[in-house]
C-alpha cells in the first residue's frame, strides 16, 4: 500500500522529467504524472484539464473544478496522483494554491488539502552548461523529444539548424541554476525534505531510479519490471561540440 497520496516532481526544462514521468504512467500503478499547472493561466488550465466553468464562476471556483480534473487526469485509477511543476511557472500556482486554500498557513497545509500526503521529488540537473545547451538546441530546432524509434513525441516550431551564441548559453545556465536555488529555498522554508534525483542517474539508469521512487512512494518496485524507456537522449555531437566549445571559450578568457 503507497505511503503517499500524491507525489510532485519539482524541476526544470531538460532534466528528464519527460523520460521519468513516463516511466512512472507506464507502470500503471503510480498515476499518470504530467505539466497539468505548465503555464501561468488558470484560463488555460481551464481549458487543459477540460473544464468549461459558467460565466459567473469565481476564481475559486474555477479553481476547485481544475484541480479536481487535475486529480482525476494525474491519478489515473491507480489511487495516487502524480504531478509535474517547473520552477518558472511555480511562483503563480502557490498564488492560486493560497486562493483556494486561504485559510492555511503554509505551501505544505495547501499541498495537503489539494492532493493529500504528497512525496516532493526533487529532479535536477548538475551540469548547467549542459542543460543550458540542450535548452537552447531544442528551442532554436523545434525538437523537444523523440521516442527511441525517432519518432518526434514534441516539436513546438518547425525545424531550424542550430547556431551556437556563447551569450545565450551563459545566460541559460545561470537562469536553470537560479531555478533550482528557488526550489531549494522553497523546501527550506517549508521544512520540506525532498527525494532528491539527478538527470544523470536518471540517464544512466532509469530503471534502477524507477524502482528507487516506487520504494519512496511504497509502492512495489516489481511495477518497474518489463518496462523500457519511452524517450530518446536527444544529445548528439552538436551538445558535445557546443559544451566543449563553450568551456575552452571561458578557459581562456
Amino acid at each position: 500500500m503507497t505511503k503517499y497520496d500524491a507525489y510532485v516532481i519539482c524541476t526544470s526544462p531538460r532534466s528528464g522529467s519527460t523520460l521519468l514521468c513516463r516511466l512512472l504512467a507506464a507502470t500503471s500503478v503510480a498515476g499518470n504524472p504530467a505539466s497539468y499547472f505548465h503555464r501561468p493561466s488558470v484560463d488555460e488550465w481551464a481549458a487543459k484539464l477540460g473544464v468549461a466553468p459558467e460565466e459567473a464562476a469565481t476564481e475559486r471556483e474555477v479553481l476547485k473544478a481544475g484541480f479536481r480534473a487535475a486529480v482525476l487526469k494525474g491519478s489515473n485509477g491507480t489511487g495516487i496522483f502524480g504531478l509535474r511543476l517547473q520552477a518558472h511557472s511555480f511562483g503563480f500556482f502557490r498564488e492560486k494554491l493560497a486562493v483556494l486554500y486561504p485559510e492555511e498557513l503554509s505551501d505544505t497545509e495547501r499541498f495537503r488539502r489539494a492532493f493529500g500526503a504528497t512525496l516532493f521529488v526533487h529532479l535536477t540537473r548538475p551540469d548547467k552548461i549542459e542543460q543550458a545547451v540542450s535548452y537552447l538546441k531544442a528551442q532554436q530546432t523545434g525538437l523537444w523529444h523523440m521516442a527511441p524509434d525517432g519518432t518526434e513525441l514534441e516539436r513546438l516550431a518547425p525545424h531550424k539548424e542550430p547556431s551556437y551564441d556563447s551569450n545565450e548559453i551563459q545566460a541559460c545556465a545561470e537562469t536553470m541554476a537560479v531555478y533550482d536555488d528557488d526550489w531549494n529555498h522553497w523546501f527550506a522554508s517549508e521544512g520540506i525534505e525532498p527525494v532528491c534525483i539527478t538527470y544523470d542517474d536518471l540517464s544512466a539508469d532509469p530503471l534502477e531510479i524507477l524502482r528507487y521512487l516506487l520504494d519512496c512512494l511504497g509502492i512495489d518496485r516489481a511495477a518497474a519490471d518489463g518496462i523500457e524507456p519511452s524517450v530518446k537522449k536527444l544529445a548528439d555531437s552538436t551538445n558535445q561540440d557546443w559544451v566543449a566549445r563553450y568551456r575552452s571559450e571561458q578557459v581562456s578568457i
